[in-house]
């Protein structure tokens, strides 16, 4: 008799692949000070708020954080824990330019490298193909290798023009948000953009993940495209399920972004007084109690 093949159907092939579900506690507790983070999303717009919430509760300081950044910049920066950026942009999107930011960026209380926003796609591209740079257009003629003079231009080994080698941006930790996603780190967006978040995985030594929601693998795709799983399990090391986890950010289509509460937040850096009242009604609590903070809000808003 020929022998058969058994095959391993969706629900077990699970049972043999990792379980990497986390909390946020967990995901922070193996970040450590003086790290390089990036963290996805685009500006005010899917950003892993929840994880960045945990660490400014934590002691993690003196990081140096990669962003196309938003609210995350911002807060991180407002709470002292930011030593270095290196930045495509710091936006709300509706609010042109994070207030918290400006202001440590106007004290020189943090060190910037403002890159173009091609730039740093390429520096964290080129870190996940372990390559030491890759050249680009991006740059040429402008004022960021005036005030990057660490950037080198390279000439095109084939004749062609003379190209600028972004160097490869290597990053300790990555936290990204998605939609879903299921236990073992594979990742979905059902928004309009993937923005870079892949990247930012690929780049890192370890990436953790949170999403509004973990669901068996098999209804990932039961109703979408396989192109919406934009995050390969191999790239994971955590996933944490962290519904309402980007507020007040957006996170197309489960919500949109808060505006009332984003213009809350700018005006928080008005004032040191109005900055700390903003951090006792909402930051200095735990995750649930910043989530019933905003719940209130809404309710109060209503009446």
């Amino acid at each position: 008799m020929v022998p058969t093949k058994r095959l391993l159907y969706s629900d077990e092939r699970e049972l043999h692949m990792a379980d990497k579900r986390m909390t946020t506690q967990e995901v922070v507790s193996r970040l450590r000070s003086g790290m390089t983070i990036g963290i996805g999303g685009w500006a005010s717009r899917r950003k892993p708020m929840a994880l960045i919430r945990e660490i400014l509760r934590s002691d993690l300081k003196d990081l140096t954080i990669v962003s196309y950044g938003g609210p995350d910049v911002g807060l991180l920066c407002a709470a002292g824990k930011v030593r270095a950026l290196i930045f495509g942009f710091v936006s709300l999107d509706t609010i042109p330019l994070d207030p918290h930011f400006r202001a440590a960026r106007q004290s020189g209380a943090i060190e910037v490298v403002e890159y173009d926003e091609g730039m740093l796609q390429w520096a964290l591209y080129a870190a996940g193909l372990k390559l030491p740079f890759l050249p680009t257009r991006a740059g040429l003629g402008s004022d960021v290798l005036t005030h990057n003079p660490h950037l080198r231009t390279v000439a095109d080994p084939y004749g062609g023009d003379e190209m600028l080698a972004v160097p490869a941006l290597h990053l300790d930790a990555a936290l990204i948000h998605m939609n879903r996603a299921d236990m073992h780190g594979n990742g979905q967006f059902l928004g309009p953009d993937p923005y870079f978040d892949d990247l930012y995985c690929m780049a890192a030594e370890q990436a953790f993940m949170s999403c509004e929601k973990i669901v068996p693998t098999a209804e990932l795709t039961a109703d979408q495209h396989p192109a919406t799983l934009r995050i390969n399990r191999s790239l994971v090391t955590g996933v944490v399920e962290a519904p309402n986890g980007a507020h007040f950010t957006s996170c197309a289509p489960d919500y949109d972004r808060d505006e009332d509460f984003q213009r809350e937040y700018a005006a928080s850096a008005s004032s040191p007084a109005a900055w700390q009242a903003f951090w006792d009604r909402y930051l200095a609590g735990s995750e649930a109690d910043y989530q019933a903070a905003v719940a209130d809000r809404r309710q109060e808003a209503s009446v």
